[in-house]
């Protein structure tokens, strides 16, 4: 078996005939596994959500390649696996990547997994599954819980066409700039967010996809105090900016654009009509407020008014 020197829990592998989980108050045989580099799937809150094959796969892999060794060991210790780990997470994935290569090179069997969920979901799993897809390694998905796909389900909205996001930029340019590109996107949108930065980030999403536009927020999802609040971005930015940050993990998932109750020449219209009384940033906003259309859609296309009223008076 290739060593595995840097991050590895202290527990040493157990013999053979011992690669066993609990299922309740059972003692279960893990069955040998094939080599390859299994990506599994771990709860996302609820610990009784791990599935029998996720559980047979931990207890016979050689290696479980973890996000955080610290925070898999309670899960592993909830169903008596013990079997050897190692840390694989974006700080070290150029140093612990070709470790693990050379593991399943040598005809171990590797499990992947994350904190919470599916691996590879906004973590770097996908660069290992790439390389090893290029050296001719096996790689099995072991699906379960994504917290991605259990807020959509649960928040209402339209789930037959949908994009999941992941985290977006936390510069408010760079953040102005990847909302306008997806204001348009005709799906739901799923986006993972910290507590902290809920209040800025629906504040903006109301502006660039439109104030009207319905939403939900999940937070602590499968956990005690799970809750799933519903409304309009306009609505959402007005609360978590009065509530403050929330406790817990966030998703957040924004219904379709709304479907277009005016049509271009009555949008401009409606926008040289506000421009008399306002300046062009407020007719902008005053528009997105009566329309639901996004703000920096509407201010740009002011913008192209001018200009083009301008070049006629010239």
């Amino acid at each position: 078996m290739a060593k595995m020197a840097q991050g590895e829990d202290k527990v040493a592998d157990r013999p053979e005939q011992q690669r066993t989980y609990l299922v309740g108050q059972a003692q279960m045989a893990a069955r040998p596994l094939a080599p390859a580099l299994y990506l599994v799937a771990t709860p996302i809150g609820n610990l009784s959500d791990i599935t029998l094959r996720a559980l047979e796969t931990l207890a016979a892999a050689d290696i479980v390649a973890c996000e955080d060794t610290r925070v898999s060991r309670i899960l592993l210790e909830r169903y008596g696996i013990r079997r050897r780990t190692t840390a694989y997470h974006e700080h070290n994935a150029l140093e612990a990547g070709p470790r693990l290569l050379a593991a399943l090179e040598a005809g171990n069997s590797v499990a992947l997994i994350s904190d919470a969920g599916t691996p590879l979901v906004s973590d770097p799993g996908f660069r290992l599954v790439g390389e090893a897809l290029e050296r001719g390694i096996r790689v099995v998905p072991v699906p379960g819980p994504s917290a991605a796909l259990a807020a959509l389900t649960a928040s209402g909205l339209p789930s037959d066409t949908f994009l999941f996001a992941g985290f977006l930029p936390t510069k408010a340019g760079q953040l102005r700039s990847r909302l306008e590109e997806l204001s348009r996107v005709p799906a739901t949108l799923i986006f993972f967010e910290s507590p902290r930065r809920l209040a800025e980030t629906l504040a903006a999403m109301s502006d660039a996809l439109g104030r009207d536009r319905t939403a939900a927020i999940a937070r602590e999802l499968t956990k005690t105090f799970e809750e799933m609040r519903t409304g309009t971005l306009g609505e959402l930015a007005a609360h978590y900016a009065e509530a403050g940050a929330p406790k817990g993990e966030v998703v957040i998932c924004v219904g379709p654009p709304l479907p277009a109750s005016h049509s271009a020449d009555d949008m401009d219209r409606l926008l040289l009509s506000l421009t008399r009384e306002l300046p062009a940033s407020k007719a902008a906003a005053e528009a997105a407020r009566m329309t639901g259309q996004p703000k920096q859609a509407l201010y740009q296309r002011l913008l192209e008014l001018r200009k083009r009223d301008e070049r006629r008076d010239g």
